[in-house]
């Protein structure tokens, strides 16, 4: 017994925070208002993106509850809470983004299929627990491992939650195994969000948590753990969140022809403006969030104040009084970086900004070349209208 049950209704939901924006109700999907992401460097768990496929698991009883650890190893294994809590604890500092972040203004070139999501799914965490590295090695898979003794390629992770694109069967996910058994990419089996226990929305008792990857590889209500030969075989890793071209549409899609989507793409988004703001003649700072995947770091962030005809490079910043450095390995390099950047505005333009990340991969300039059925990875330059108001004369 795991000691998990997933609700086949949404009647015993958690409370949420009132500012939270709810993109849909049940399942619970919301994200908090875009000003509030740049609050702070690390998201108040109440004010993270809530990202559901079904009702929330309920715990019953924690000495009951088991992660299985099995397939394709010689000694297959159950483990409790304690026995996880035995192994190192590690802390890492991470940002989570949803594939469909920035979903709604894709959506504006054409319908796209899934979560209206504005620009906030997405928030920045302290993870604390055991280094999947460490619970492998207890089943006899070493560290720096890309195929186990038993032939085993990738690692699935099955959760609790029932969701009906699963026909009611559990929401899974899967990683190489050599990035499982990587000790520096830093994946965990996450107990302690924010220095808190988990709490139910975000995966209570025990989570996987996959740095500089999309969110959906990042399994809650975690119930096993398999080693397996191919990739995981799982509706959201073989028919959702894998990145088509435009030409792409619903009659013509074969998904067996994409990978499924693992790191996201470098990101920028001003947190400080809505879409349309309406404001004095003067000086205008904007504030917002900068992140890339796969622990790339954030080299730049230009920001234009005239629609993108001339550009000034913001100020990044992650803890204040530390100056952030891209390449540096001692910074957060899973985390998002901040910025701020000001001029002074006379007349209604655009301000735009784009991020470009120590690879020197940069943001796409239009959504509309980047266009894609499901809406996700919209990456492009992001764009706010401000509309100068002059006083009477």
């Amino acid at each position: 017994m795991s000691g998990l049950r997933a609700p086949s209704n949404y009647a015993e939901e958690p409370p949420r925070h009132p500012s939270l924006i709810v993109n849909s109700q049940e399942p619970f999907n919301a994200e908090p208002p875009r000003s509030a992401l740049i609050a702070s460097y690390v998201t108040p768990v109440d004010l993270f993106y809530k990202r559901n496929h079904g009702p929330i698991p309920v715990l019953d009883d924690i000495e009951r509850y088991r992660v299985s650890i099995c397939g394709l190893v010689e000694k297959p294994l159950e483990l409790s809470m304690a026995d996880i809590r035995k192994l190192p604890k590690h802390i890492v500092t991470a940002t989570l983004q949803c594939a469909g972040n920035r979903r709604t203004a894709m959506s504006k070139v054409k319908a796209v299929k899934g979560v209206g999501w504005d620009v906030s799914a997405i928030g920045n965490a302290i993870w604390g627990g055991a280094k999947l590295a460490d619970v492998l090695e207890l089943v006899g898979i070493s560290k720096l491992t890309s195929v186990s003794p038993l032939g085993g390629k990738h690692v699935e992770f099955v959760s609790v939650d029932r969701c009906k694109e699963e026909k009611g069967g559990p929401y899974k996910g899967s990683i190489p195994l050599i990035q499982a058994t990587n000790s520096d990419a830093e994946v965990l089996l996450a107990y302690e969000m924010n220095g808190e226990p988990l709490n139910r929305d975000h995966g209570y008792p025990l989570r996987v948590i996959v740095p500089g990857v999309i969110g959906a590889r990042s399994v809650k209500w975690l119930s096993s753990i398999n080693i397996i030969e191919n990739e995981c075989q799982g509706f959201f890793m073989q028919r959702d969140y894998k990145m088509f071209p435009p030409t792409v549409n619903w009659e013509n899609i074969d998904w067996s022809t994409r990978r499924p989507q693992m790191d996201f793409p470098v990101q920028s988004v001003i947190c400080s403006l809505e879409e349309e703001n309406t404001v004095k003649p003067g000086k205008i700072v904007v504030h917002g969030y900068a992140a890339s995947g796969g622990g790339r770091g954030i080299e730049r962030v230009d920001v234009s104040f005239d629609g993108g005809k001339t550009w000034v490079e913001a100020i990044r910043y992650q803890k204040s009084g530390i100056p952030y450095v891209a390449d540096d390995t001692s910074s957060d390099k899973w985390a998002w970086v901040l910025f701020k950047a000001e001029a002074d505005v006379s007349h209604t333009t655009e301000i735009v900004a784009k991020a470009v990340d120590i690879s020197a991969n940069v943001q796409p300039e239009n959504v509309e070349v980047i266009w894609n059925l499901r809406g996700i990875l919209n990456t492009s330059w992001h764009r706010v209208h401000i509309h100068v108001q002059h006083p009477d004369l």
